[in-house]
């Protein structure tokens, strides 16, 4: 048995007692230590204690502090592992790292930073963290004078020093530390994206950006700003979005004053002011001002309608119009006028709305009275009473007044049926033929009658329903004044006056 001694030396003015084991590590004596449960060969004879690690693995010179981290770690050369997870399979070194595993499966992270809330499963992680705060930075480059919260990111850092390996991409010339952030990086040029959301198939390059992308589905913003009580995302938004209270690295316009929190929502508008179009379609030759625009665009040439409504199946090309479209179904009418409380589905259908108290010029069709907030919208209109049909079939010269009716009509002539029944195989040329179709196998009918609740497929039918509850006829007889709720029965009844296809 070792009799404890004690030497007293001095720190910083105060006498401190110096244990007798200490004594005996600094003067090289280690004839007391008891002998590392290990075999031989993992601590070679010839090895003298410095004061350093004195448990050295022989299959590469690593040391360790003490005879547990050595035994853990040759766990990995012997290719024994002890502790395995049994929901994933899943399997440790040391039961210490299962436990860890286990708790971030179960989301308990008992340690906490005082000064943001965040929480850690690691306390090791804790005080890393709490470094952010008090700004304390331990680790500094003897070459340069940088200092670094972390070790490892010294270590990183000094291979710019000494010359140390880095990777290097081809593409680029841009170099990395290590081969993980090279291979992430390569990423951007192939194109890969290894990580999809399960929910709408999107894809991403980096997991974080997928996690991020994830909370769009479930409605997640565990970000919020202190301030307004605003919440993200990301954390990235969140730090952008203070600059706003903090005025902060605001990126100004210095035509209009308008200020941005990211440079590139800056440049974005300054086209704005440019007129600057960069993005043009192959197809048109249209320009755009954002990538966003033109790739919505298009969907226009290629027929994607990617946004489809679960009740009807109607498909859209943007996610803005299915949301509103949907608003049919619920009943929604958030945009409410301030002026007679009239309420509506859309922002557009308030502004136009809106114009009747301000006073301000609407676009009015002069046949009908109906009127547009835009003029372009008028112009597409007024073909209906010029008969105006600008779009024309190569094939058989038949005229359209919009283009997508073309392009549904030229499939007449090249037989092609896009859009295929899972259930029966049956193709169609339109998805909303192929849409009510399904019905039939579902017998689905969400266009509801609100005075009998009788139920049908499609819209048109629900329409053409209604008019019997209110006596309305809109299809009337030219040669007799008869009028009719179909136009079909119109068609029918005209056929006496021209003597058509009359059966004798």
């Amino acid at each position: 048995m070792i009799v404890p001694r004690t030497f007293s030396f001095s720190i910083t003015g105060f006498a401190v007692s110096k244990p007798d084991m200490i004594c005996q590590l600094e003067g090289k004596d280690i004839s007391w230590i008891t002998k590392p449960d290990v075999p031989r060969s993992s601590c070679p004879e010839n090895k003298e204690f410095t004061g350093d690690n004195p448990y050295e693995d022989s299959e590469y010179v690593r040391t360790f502090w003490n005879n547990t981290q050595l035994t853990v770690h040759q766990r990995i050369h012997a290719g024994k592992i002890l502790y395995e997870c049994k929901e994933f399979g899943k399997t440790f070194l040391s039961n210490t790292a299962l436990i860890l595993h286990k708790e971030s499966l179960t989301g308990v992270k008992p340690f906490k930073c005082s000064d943001c809330g965040k929480i850690f499963v690691m306390k090791t992680h804790l005080t890393v963290h709490q470094k952010i705060h008090i700004a304390e930075k331990l680790y500094k480059c003897s070459e340069c004078g940088k200092a670094f919260r972390k070790k490892i990111q010294l270590t990183e850092h000094q291979r710019i020093h000494t010359g140390k390996i880095l990777y290097e991409c081809k593409e680029c010339r841009k170099t990395f530390l290590y081969n993980s952030g090279f291979k992430r990086h390569q990423r951007i040029h192939t194109g890969e994206k290894p990580y999809e959301c399960n929910e709408c198939g999107k894809a991403f390059g980096m997991k974080e950006h997928l996690t991020v992308h994830q909370r769009i589905h479930i409605g997640e913003k565990p970000y919020v700003c202190s301030e307004c009580g605003k919440a993200f995302r990301s954390k990235g938004q969140l730090t952008m979005h203070q600059r706003i209270h903090t005025r902060e690295c605001l990126n100004e316009c210095k035509v209009c004053g308008k200020a941005f929190v990211c440079k590139a929502n800056l440049i974005r508008h300054l086209r704005v002011h440019t007129g600057e179009k960069p993005y043009k379609c192959s197809e048109c030759g249209k320009a755009f001002t954002t990538k966003k625009n033109l790739s919505v665009h298009q969907r226009i040439h290629t027929g994607e309608k990617p946004y489809e409504c679960s009740e009807c199946g109607k498909a859209f090309r943007m996610k803005e119009k299915l949301t509103v479209h949907q608003r049919i179904h619920t009943g929604e009418k958030p945009y409410e006028c301030s002026e007679c409380e009239k309420a509506f589905r859309n922002k557009t259908q308030l502004t136009e709305h809106q114009r009747i108290h301000t006073g301000k010029k609407l676009c009015k069709c002069k046949e009908c009275e109906k009127v547009f907030l835009y003029n372009r919208d008028l112009i597409r209109h007024q073909r209906i009473h010029t008969g105006e049909k600008p779009y024309e079939c190569g094939e058989c010269g038949k005229g359209f007044s919009r283009k997508p009716e073309l392009i549904v009509h030229e499939r007449i002539h090249t037989g092609e049926r896009p859009y295929e029944c899972g259930e029966c195989g049956k193709t169609f040329r339109r998805k909303s033929e192929l849409t009510v179709h399904q019905s039939i196998h579902t017998g689905k009918r969400p266009y509801k009658c609100g005075e009998c609740e009788k139920a049908f497929r499609r819209k048109p039918e629900l329409i053409a329903h209604h008019r019997i509850h209110t006596g309305e006829k809109p299809y009337k007889c030219s040669e007799c004044g008869k009028t009719f709720r179909q136009k079909i029965h119109l068609i029918q009844h005209q056929r006496i006056h021209s003597g058509k296809n009359l059966r004798v």
